[in-house]
């Protein structure tokens, strides 16, 4: 009678806890196909679905006047099915020879199990049309668009370039991202159990939406000139590279700037130096494409020399350390502590007054009226001038002023620094700056893009930039404009002088480090009309042969392309 009630007992349990079993199963059951339904509906649907990205159009890129400069080329990018695959060797070989490829790396995709591999991109439309008529199971042929650049290695160091995922990787293409790169598509197709896509099942395709279109400053007529100017005067003085910049100094907008040697935008993985890159290592590569890529207008600082003395002047003239009348002597040299520090005229410049030593470009008389100013206030001044700080130009990778700790400053630091010498800045931030000086004091910001427009060239936003005013009050601006103007009708920038055109500028010749190399960076930078100044332009030479002075080998350069773009921007000669 116990073992009776015993097993009684224990059917009894193993009875309530398979029912218990059961109950938990029905609910989870219930609750699975009433409650999560439309969860698990979803994924049976994306078992049964394959989706395939439709890329976005890229937005162009205009020039002032409406030139495109960057747009779209379509292409197709070639994917395999393997599932759909149903004969293997023919797909090999024929894409293979179709796309001139390898046939074992073919192979490897072909073969590789997967829900789709991509083959190649960027294939043309042509040879894609040629290997979508073929009707290979299991070929997808998709259209791609790939950015395309008409002028190859106009503005290359500004406009920037995309990837292979067209995604901006430098220049305003990275810069302006959002704006430019759209929103992709797709295309849902529905398949079987072994994911091959159903006949007479209708796709479901979600259509991509374009980018927008960029506007910017840049005139493609006055980028060109410039260009060949550059290249011209490069290849003359076997020079390592030259820029020019061309801007409006009343708002900012930059017209042109030129760094070459340019590369080619459509191929901007190839060396433009000619080196073998197959002889370098991956590293070694990399290192030397970035150089090739690299702003020097604003990823690069310099001695900025005597196109400094400008600054000091305005400095100057501001805290009263200075008056036009004030005389000077220069024998050639000055004696500050226990250097000895020459000017470029070897005899001296003898007597003279401060208009004539800014029209002489003598290095005694800045240094005089430098250390009247004191340390103080040429930090002061600095600080105001804005050389501290960035531009805030919209392009990435602006390098900063690199300056001595005031502390660390002493006579003879301040003197050099007096006439441009002993710190370095970018060719950006010397334009900037020197625009606040002529424009009556405003410091703008300088910029490319001017607005963004959609699809039906409709505007959609325009930007606005900051500017900073006071920087100098109005009428030092005046004499700046001035004794600037003189430089050229009576001074060292005489090379700048155009007839009928009042031009304003200044002239600068300094030697790189170390100073034992005998490497010179020649410059020049004037603007027109001198008192109301509409274009600002700067030249930077690096390293020229022969002879290496400013005002001989750069002021020429400003002055052709003023007489070129001046009549072009309706300036007209007085």
């Amino acid at each position: 009678m116990k073992n009776k009630t015993y097993n009684k007992r224990k059917i009894l349990v193993v009875f309530v806890v398979a029912a218990i079993i059961i109950l938990a199963l029905v609910g989870r059951l219930i609750y699975l196909m009433v409650f999560d339904a439309k969860y698990y509906q979803k994924k049976a649907e994306d078992l049964h679905e394959r989706e395939r990205e439709i890329k976005a159009a890229r937005g162009e890129i205009l020039d002032a006047r409406g030139e495109v400069l960057a747009t779209n080329k379509t292409v197709c990018t070639i994917s395999v099915i393997h599932s759909q695959i149903r004969e293997p060797e023919k797909v090999i070989k024929t894409l293979a020879e179709a796309l001139e490829m390898d046939e074992a790396v073919v192979r490897k995709r072909v073969e590789k199990v997967s829900s789709m591999e991509r083959i190649k991109t960027n294939v043309d439309k042509e040879t894609g049309d040629n290997i979508r008529n073929m009707e290979l199971d299991g070929v997808k042929v998709d259209e791609d668009f790939k950015r395309y650049y008409p002028y190859n290695e106009l503005a290359s160091k500004v406009l920037g370039f995309t990837g292979g995922d067209n995604q901006g990787i430098i220049g305003l293409e990275v810069k302006y991202e959002e704006y430019l790169k759209g929103k992709n598509g797709t295309i849902l197709t529905t398949t079987d159990a072994r994911g091959v896509e159903l006949n007479g099942v209708a796709e479901d395709r979600v259509e991509p939406v374009a980018g927008n279109t960029l506007q910017i400053s840049i005139d493609y007529n006055i980028q060109m000139y410039a260009q060949q100017m550059a290249e011209k005067v490069m290849e003359e003085k076997q020079a390592d590279k030259v820029g020019i910049l061309l801007m409006n100094p009343q708002n900012g907008e930059i017209l042109a700037m030129v760094n070459v040697p340019e590369f080619n935008l459509n191929d901007p993985f190839t060396l433009n130096s000619g080196a073998d890159s197959a002889s370098m290592s991956d590293e070694e590569r990399q290192n030397a494409l970035n150089q090739m890529w690299r702003n020097g207008c604003i990823n690069d600082t310099y001695e900025p020399g005597s196109t400094f003395k400008a600054i000091t002047a305005s400095a100057c003239l501001e805290a009263g350390a200075v008056r036009l009348e004030d005389t000077f002597s220069c024998p050639g040299y000055r004696v500050v502590e226990d250097r000895k520090i020459r000017c470029h005229k070897v005899g001296g410049h003898g007597g003279e007054n401060f208009v004539q030593g800014i029209q002489n470009s003598c290095n005694p008389v800045f240094i005089d009226i430098g250390l009247r100013l004191g340390t103080d206030n040429f930090y002061k001044y600095f600080k105001q001038f804005g050389l501290m700080d960035l531009t805030g130009v919209d392009l990435p990778g602006e390098a900063g002023t690199i300056m001595h700790k005031k502390e660390n400053v002493g006579m003879v630091e301040l003197a050099t620094m007096s006439f441009g010498q002993s710190f370095q800045v970018t060719p950006m931030q010397m334009a900037t700056t020197f625009s606040a000086l002529i424009n009556g004091g405003r410091r703008v910001t300088p910029h490319f893009g001017v607005r963004i427009l959609d699809g039906q060239g409709k505007e959609v936003e325009e930007f606005k930039y900051e500017e900073e005013k006071g920087i100098v009050s109005a009428e030092t601006s005046a004499t700046m404009r001035m004794l600037l103007e003189s430089v050229v009708s009576e001074g060292s920038g005489k090379n700048a002088y155009i007839e009928g055109y009042s031009i304003g500028g200044k002239t600068a010749t300094s030697q790189t480090l170390p100073r034992s190399a005998n490497k010179y960076i020649s410059s020049f930078i004037g603007f027109a009309p001198a008192d109301n100044p509409q274009v600002l332009g700067m030249c930077v030479i690096y390293n020229p042969q022969g002879i290496y002075y400013g005002g001989t080998i750069a002021a020429p350069v400003i002055r052709n392309i003023f007489e070129s773009i001046l009549p072009y921007l309706g300036i007209e000669k007085e």
